[in-house]
């Protein structure tokens, strides 16, 4: 007993050491650059939105940022700044992105002292521990990625975290329905919510852990020792492993939605229902019965891409009569009125049945919406027609104006919208009576001259979801007062909530777009190949998202002599061999086999996905073939004693802080040379930019002059107090920027620390 609380205080004192050194390797010159960094345009333009609370919409879940605009909004941002190009400048803006890219910066620390903890847990040595928190420490694809305003460090975090509650779950397998067998348990699941409250990348951790459950469901069903309460272990699993994490994932849902209750950017990915219940998008109750002579505005069902709409402004192609488009916004160019195929006059009130015959007439130009055998200026296909708005003065039109109303759907408790169309209740198709084609729209966007709108056609044979129409709003004088009104039904939470996420997951695949540094899964094992995240050519300085070679290609090897190893001793078995290594050999097997299970659940999901990857997608899987490296260390070492077993460690260790070494420079965006970076090109997959680096370090310092530790103290200094002006603060990071980068050329002039140039790094960054 006595020894295991001394190894518990050892255990904790080495977690704070490794959470300070952490700290130290992950927020060194962390307001450098001091401009957007890749995704921090995505990112801190959400923080942006959520402090204007603007209703935006985002593939990913809203945790992570949230936690984002939190920090952002408690650290003084007012959400003008908007984040909009990488490379543009935080410091004229005044923007105190310095404590996001902290907080975003501790979470990845964090993943350190827990990776030993987890490692610990898992019954393995304090050197096995070691190695694998401080291969994370070291990952060079981890520091770049953690310190920026990202979703991933707070991700790795939670996942992190998780695996660690889980483990210590594990651990009270012996001690069931106590205290701290249901703390851990709790704390697995409401780790399991806020994983995938940050991203979708969280279920391949539920994932993980589900399976581990059912192994251990599985273990207790066909335990005879045990009394009969598996259905007491399955109810606590069921709460706390299914029940809290939905409760968790909902709650960041209710908490996002009240944070945002205005109208923004992201109305146009939401259904008309969903709009009314944010600010600034309410619509007035309109009559719900359409009669000739009705103005009328038609929205389209399948795109969300808004109304039918025309403009003074003709097509550059085909008939080169006026426009008619789909425009996402309430605008007066979107009122039609409807008349009969034979007159303009209306004698009292006529009701517009299915299958009447109608013409369309823009309401501000007097022009008719027509249809005939032109292409379309983008879809130029033979079973698309053009659809524009013609007609001048003194002409009546001709049969190419006609359309024939289809009704296809109607509100069920609302009948007579099945026989005569009714506001927001029909929906229909508008049939060309001449061609039999059906007015149709589609995402295509027509160009500059079009105005970025949508493109509509009339198609011959089309699928009925995108020429389904219906009418959201209409005026008439004749109709009377009294006449019923309608509106949108307008969602609660659960609807709300069920919405968003079905638009996340459509938006999410309809990522598919290339982009010069994306990848795809086969390649993030062997690290073929990064993400090019930040560059300044006329400073010299480049971020280029690289893991750490030895970091990567190691725990790639572990995985696969695993598997390997795991498939020899099967073969062994079939021909009658048996060995448990004395009594080792399960510990190892279900030790390493939970590792493997958790890299392939955050790994091999990504062969299903068509949308657009990119390495850092690979980051949650890395940490578990860390993991699994740690395990198969601790058994190559097996037979060394402790002291030994930590010098192997510790050699291990510094070749990984070697290779971490010779890629500062894209990881920090620090000063480089050209000849240095070529050298650093062990790949020639990998496409970081040598060109953007001087030819010498001295070029990087013009005036010559060595750096002072009192210049480095004073600038630090007036960053962190409050500045006079703008321009005091940015010449206070200019001169830490200089100051530190001048390290470098100060070791290659002076002998003592060219013999040891790390020790001068050390000390004087240490006053950061």
């Amino acid at each position: 007993m006595l020894a295991h609380k001394e190894a518990q205080k050892r255990d904790w004192k080495i977690v704070a050491a490794l959470t300070v050194w952490a700290a130290y390797v992950r927020l060194w010159k962390i307001w450098q650059p001091s401009s957007v960094v890749f995704d921090e345009v995505h990112f801190g333009g959400f923080a942006a939105k959520y402090i204007r609370t603007r209703f935006f919409m985002d593939v990913h879940p809203p945790l992570a940022k949230m936690l984002i605009a939190l920090v952002a909004k408690l650290s003084g941002f007012d959400g003008v700044f908007d984040f909009k190009d990488i490379g543009k400048d935080y410091i004229e803006s005044d923007v105190p992105y310095v404590p996001i890219r902290v907080f975003c910066g501790i979470c990845g620390l964090l993943v350190v002292p827990i990776a030993y903890l987890t490692m610990r847990g898992s019954g393995h040595s304090v050197a096995a521990g070691l190695v694998v928190a401080l291969m994370v420490c070291y990952e060079n694809g981890l520091i770049a990625n953690n310190r920026l305003i990202l979703l991933d460090p707070p991700l790795l975090f939670f996942t992190a975290a998780t695996t660690l509650m889980w483990i210590n779950f594990h651990n009270q397998k012996n001690k069931p329905f106590q205290f701290w067998w249901y703390t851990w348990l709790a704390l697995t699941g409401l780790g399991l919510g806020l994983t995938v409250s940050c991203k979708w990348v969280g279920l391949f951790t539920i994932a993980t852990i589900g399976v581990s459950t059912i192994k251990n469901l599985w273990d207790l069903w066909g335990d005879s020792r045990i009394p009969n309460v598996f259905v007491r272990h399955f109810l606590a699993r069921a709460a706390c492993l299914i029940a809290l994490p939905v409760v968790v994932y909902m709650l960041m849902f209710g908490i996002h939605f009240h944070s945002l209750p205005n109208s923004g950017e992201g109305d146009g990915f939401m259904s008309p229902e969903f709009q009314q219940t944010l600010a600034g998008h309410s619509m007035a109750d309109t009559p719900i019965d359409i009669a000739y002579g009705s103005n009328v505005y038609l929205r389209h069902v399948a795109t969300r891409g808004g109304y039918l709409h025309s403009h003074p402004h003709d097509y550059l192609t085909g008939s080169k009569q006026q426009q008619v488009t789909l425009y996402p916004h309430r605008d007066n160019n979107n009122w039609w009125t409807i008349h009969k195929s034979t007159t303009n006059e209306t004698v009292g009130i006529e009701y517009v049945k299915d299958n009447d015959i109608i013409r369309l007439i823009h309401r501000d130009t007097g022009k008719r919406l027509h249809s005939h055998e032109h292409r379309p200026p983008m879809t130029d296909l033979d079973y698309h027609n053009e659809v524009s708005a013609y007609g001048f003065p003194g002409f009546n039109g001709d049969a190419n104006d006609f359309w024939r109303v289809e009704i296809i759907d109607h509100d069920k408790r609302d009948p007579e919208s099945e026989d005569r169309l009714r506001t927001i209740h029909s929906r229909f198709r508008l049939i060309h009576v001449m061609s039999g084609c059906s007015l149709f729209s589609h995402s295509v966007k027509l160009p500059e001259w079009g105005f970025g709108q949508q493109e509509v056609t009339c198609i011959k044979s089309g699928k009925i979801p995108k020429t389904v129409w219906y009418i959201e709003s209409t005026e008439n004088s004749q109709l009377p007062d009294d006449t019923e009104k309608v509106n949108y039904n307008r969602p609660g939470f659960i609807g709300k909530f069920l919405e968003l996420n079905k638009v996340m997951w459509d938006t999410n695949k309809g990522l598919t777009a290339s982009h010069p540094y994306d990848s795809r899964p086969s390649s993030w094992p062997v690290l073929k190949r990064g993400i090019n995240f930040w560059g300044k050519g006329d400073l010299g300085l480049h971020i280029y998202l690289l893991g750490n070679p030895l970091v990567f290609w190691g725990s790639t090897v572990a995985i696969f002599s695993y598997i390997a190893i795991k498939a020899v001793f099967l073969l062994l078995e079939k021909r009658g061999f048996q060995t448990d290594f004395g009594g080792l050999r399960k510990f190892y097997d279900e030790s390493a086999g939970f590792f493997l299970m958790g890299w392939c659940f955050h790994y091999f999901p990504f062969f299903l996905m068509g949308r657009q990857l990119f390495l850092h997608h690979y980051m949650p899987a890395l940490y578990f073939a860390i993991l699994l490296f740690g395990v198969g260390f601790d058994l190559l070492t097996i037979r060394l004693v402790n002291r030994k077993r930590l010098i192997a460690a510790a050699a291990f260790v510094m070749c990984v802080i070697y290779v971490y070494r010779s890629f500062i420079p894209i990881t920090y965006g620090e000063p480089w040379t050209k000849k240095d970076c070529e050298k650093a090109k062990w790949l020639p997959t990998w496409d970081f930019d040598c060109i953007q680096f001087r030819d010498d370090i001295s070029a990087y310092y013009p005036d010559g002059k060595q750096p002072k530790l009192e210049l480095m103290q004073e600038a630090i200094k007036s960053y962190f107090a409050p500045a006079e002006s703008k321009e005091q603060a940015a010449a206070a990071i200019d001169a830490v920027n200089i100051i530190s980068d001048g390290i470098v050329l100060a070791a290659q002039s002076d002998p003592v620390l060219k013999e040891n140039p790390q020790q001068q790094v050390t000390d004087v960054d240490a006053q950061g």
